[in-house]
């Protein structure tokens, strides 16, 4: 399974122009060089902001246009109505593999007066993968001018994890009633990724890889999110995927677009990749393949 996950700032290259198609293209020739693309996991994806650079429409609409035979899933982690109309902003997940359940994580937002900061969202596909089975991938963005929002909605992903592998360890009971309480596909299989707006030696990247022990809110097993990268290159520091370009944001290249995988899937981590090169945003993108 190749995942890859780009933050392609509502896809304005560094040209200022937008271009939906150039972020599909590459990510598909990306995916290609690997044996075919499986999951497309982008951030900052926008509907209706006439008012940022490149004039983005409905992105989501243009990204089913351009991908035939994927489902396409929009969380908008904002989603309001202002004198442009409606206008929503956030997470899309675009896979060719089977969809079993859709969830959507409205992430933390604590109070932190006079800063600049939006709403946040994890938004959650479970796949079917012939090899691995069920598998929830996870995509998100985290605040970037708060570092008390940053830190909560770290912790609140480690949570989401957890429950995740507490239900997994105790399902509910099964139902086979075709009510909405009906058997749900459960599993510890997770894969996290997307702009986490820290770096590896950053707090808040120590509060979502702490570690847990079993019994803690409800895990039968102990665990902690796994950052791929680390799992084939122990000790080595991970290949900047911000910055390198445009240094508005700070004067050194950095890593804060991570993939991370469950306890559970490290064993099938096979490669990790990076496009260095592409400016087709202010981002690189970044590709994990599991088998």
């Amino acid at each position: 399974m190749n995942i890859l996950s780009w933050n392609v700032q509502w896809c304005c290259g560094m040209d200022g122009q937008v271009s939906v198609e150039r972020i599909v293209r590459h990510a598909l020739q990306m995916g290609e060089q690997s044996g075919g693309l499986d999951v497309l996991c982008l951030q900052e994806i926008a509907v209706n902001y006439p008012d940022l650079q490149g004039r983005p429409g409905d992105q989501p609409a243009e990204l089913k246009a351009l991908l035939p035979g994927w489902q396409i899933v929009f969380g908008a982690s904002v989603d309001e109505f202002t004198p442009r109309g409606h206008q929503r902003f956030g997470n899309l997940v675009a896979t060719r593999l089977p969809l079993l359940q859709l969830q959507h994580h409205p992430l933390p937002m604590p109070a932190d007066a006079d800063v600049r900061c939006m709403q946040r969202m994890c938004s959650v596909v479970t796949v079917a993968d012939a090899a691995l089975g069920p598998v929830r991938i996870m995509t998100t963005h985290l605040e970037y001018f708060s570092k008390r929002q940053r830190m909560a909605q770290a912790g609140a992903l480690r949570d989401l994890q957890m429950q995740a592998c507490a239900l997994a360890d105790a399902p509910p009971q099964p139902a086979s009633d075709g009510s909405p309480y009906q058997t749900k596909p459960h599993t510890r299989h997770a894969v996290l990724c997307g702009d986490f707006n820290f770096e590896p030696h950053e707090p808040e990247y120590a509060v979502l890889s702490a570690p847990w022990a079993a019994g803690e809110q409800g895990c039968l097993q102990a665990g902690q999110w796994r950052n791929s990268w680390d799992l084939l290159h122990p000790g080595q520091p991970q290949p900047p995927t911000f910055r390198l370009v445009d240094r508005t944001w700070g004067a050194e290249p950095g890593a804060c677009d991570l993939l991370w995988v469950s306890d559970s899937l490290c064993q099938h981590v096979q490669a990790w990749r990076v496009d260095s090169t592409t400016e087709a945003s202010d981002h690189q993108p970044v590709m994990l393949t599991l088998g």
